[in-house]
């Protein structure tokens, strides 16, 4: 949900993100609908969705592995992390899941089957692991397909670390990129 109190749904069939204003009976198409593809106005079993105050919408395009982001209006999106197909290097991801954006815009991303969560900075395509990155495990330094994120009021990462049935929480040095 935004700001506003409206809906945003991912559809992994239609490979499209929609926005249900309130009292709508319809969404609205507000990413892909344009078929199963690579390009930047398609999108291929998008999953997890994260509104900024701008209203731009962050999704996770599993297939594609990458992050994009759709700006309010806009016919098309903005590769923001991932987007350089499927591996472990710091600039690929496999399965992206879990997206959330910090109040510094930092973006971070669940990359579930690299068992890490990543970080983008704001200005640059600089990424780092900023939890995991030590193979698939149960130890409290490793993830088992890490999928959804969230912030708790003291500003800790919170990750769903699905394959090992937890919560984990985690600091993240906010002065890092």
């Amino acid at each position: 949900m935004d700001n506003d109190g409206d809906l945003y749904v991912s559809d992994i069939e239609k490979h499209e993100v929609r926005r249900w204003k309130k009292g709508q009976r319809d969404g609205t198409i507000i990413a892909g609908g344009n078929g199963k593809g690579c390009q930047l106005n398609q999108l291929d079993s998008p999953t997890h969705i994260f509104v900024d105050q701008d209203y731009a919408i962050y999704i996770s395009d599993e297939n594609n592995h990458r992050v994009m982001k759709w700006m309010k209006g806009a016919k098309e999106g903005i590769v923001v992390a991932g987007g350089q197909g499927e591996g472990d290097d710091l600039t690929q991801l496999s399965r992206p899941a879990g997206v959330i954006v910090d109040q510094l815009g930092r973006i971070y991303v669940s990359d579930c089957r690299n068992h890490r969560i990543m970080r983008w900075s704001k200005e640059s395509k600089d990424c780092s692991i900023v939890v995991g990155g030590n193979g698939k495990g149960e130890q409290p330094n490793e993830l088992n397909s890490p999928n959804g994120l969230s912030f708790n009021r003291q500003g800790n990462l919170c990750v769903v670390d699905q394959g090992n049935h937890r919560v984990q929480t985690f600091y993240v040095d906010s002065n890092r990129n």
